[in-house]
C-alpha cells in the first residue's frame, strides 16, 4: 500500500515547501500546517493539483494551547506525517530564557509527540503509516551557541529510534533526516566571509539545497524504503 494522505508540519519553510512539491510530484495528497507565512501556502495551493490538495491550517505550535487547538481540528485520516517545522536559536546558553527553552521544546519535541500520538491509532488500525522527522546535524554532534537547538534535535533522533521499535510490527515506519548546512533563510544571518569559512569545513565545499533534502524524504516515504526503519539519514556533504 502506498500512503496517500500526508500531513506536512512546517510546510511554509524552505525545506517544508520543497518537500510539499516533491511529494505532490509523486502523487501524494497533502494537508499542510504553517505558522505565519501564508504567502508560501497560497503559492503551494496554486502549484499542487486540486485533487491532491487536502487543505492547510495555521497553527502556532510553540505552546501547549496551540498544539491542542491544531489537534482538535485535525479530523481526517492521514497515512503519514513529515515534521519539517521549527526554528533555530543562537546565543550563549546562560543567556537563554525559560521561554526560549519552552518554545523550542514544544516546537521540536512535544509537537511530534502529540501529533504522532493523535495519528497513530488510525495508522495502526490500517496497519500502515509513515512518520518522518527533519532533525539536524547538531542533534548528532552538538553545536556551541546552539545548545538548546542541539538538545531538542537530539531528542528528535531518540524519538525516531525508539518509536520505530515500538510500532514496526504494526506496519508503521519511523525515520529521520539529519541535514547539515542547507541553503535556507534560516542561514541568512551569515555574511559572505562566514559562509566561505564554513564551506571550507564541508568536504563537498558547498551547502545542500532544500530540494536535495526533499528527494531523500520522498524516497523514505515510498515503498522503495519499506525496510528502512528507525534510521537517521545524514545529508551533509560528508561534514560529519
Amino acid at each position: 500500500m502506498t500512503p496517500s494522505n500526508i500531513l506536512i508540519v512546517g510546510a511554509s519553510g524552505d525545506i517544508g515547501s520543497a518537500i510539499c512539491r516533491e511529494l505532490a510530484g509523486k502523487g501524494y495528497n497533502l494537508f499542510l500546517q504553517f505558522h505565519a507565512n501564508s504567502r508560501i501556502i497560497k503559492q503551494l495551493e496554486e502549484d499542487i493539483a486540486k485533487a491532491q490538495w487536502l487543505g492547510a491550517m495555521q497553527a502556532d505550535l510553540a505552546t501547549p494551547a496551540g498544539i491542542h487547538q491544531f489537534l482538535d481540528q485535525l479530523n481526517i485520516h492521514l497515512d503519514g506525517v513529515v515534521f519539517a517545522g521549527g526554528r533555530a536559536l543562537t546565543g550563549m546558553f546562560q543567556d537563554m530564557t525559560e521561554k526560549d527553552m519552552d518554545d523550542l521544546y514544544h516546537l521540536h519535541v512535544k509537537t511530534p509527540w502529540m501529533i504522532t500520538k493523535h495519528l497513530l491509532p488510525s495508522m495502526i488500525r490500517h496497519r500502515y503509516g509513515r512518520i518522518l522527522v527533519i532533525s539536524s546535524i547538531w542533534g548528532d554532534v552538538g553545536a556551541s551557541m546552539e545548545v538548546l537547538y542541539s538538545s531538542v534535535k537530539g531528542a528528535q533522533n531518540s524519538f525516531v529510534k525508539a518509536l520505530a521499535k515500538e510500532t514496526a510490527r504494526s506496519g508503521v515506519v519511523v525515520n529521520g533526516v539529519s541535514p547539515g548546512f542547507i541553503d535556507t533563510k534560516m542561514n541568512l544571518e551569515l555574511d559572505d566571509e562566514e559562509r566561505a569559512l564554513l564551506f571550507d569545513d564541508i568536504p563537498t565545499g558547498r551547502p545542500g539545497t532544500p530540494e536535495e533534502v526533499a528527494k531523500v524524504v520522498g524516497f523514505l516515504m515510498s515503498e522503495d524504503a519499506s525496510y528502512i526503519n528507525g534510521e537517521i539519514i545524514k545529508i551533509n556533504g560528508a561534514w560529519s
